[in-house]
């Protein structure tokens, strides 16, 4: 309870909110910050790891609907 998170439909994280309490209030907005952008770069390593394999693993294969990224 001392941490929420929010994510969007992209699976991004919009906002962080850390309660004061938790940790010295001056470094409350700085901690956030930085937690908000390494969770959206580790969001974006997954999505591209994860092309990547459908990619690879969709390879040559001409289904019809399936209109993968990078096909």
């Amino acid at each position: 309870g001392q941490v929420t998170a929010t994510m969007n439909g992209k699976h991004e994280l919009v906002s962080l909110e850390i309660k004061p309490e938790a940790v010295d209030p001056d470094d409350v907005e700085f901690l956030q910050d930085m937690v908000l952008s390494a969770v959206n770069e580790a969001v974006r390593k997954v999505e591209a790891m994860t092309e990547e394999e459908m990619g690879g693993a969709m390879g040559g294969m001409n289904i019809p609907g399936m209109n993968l990224p990078g096909m």
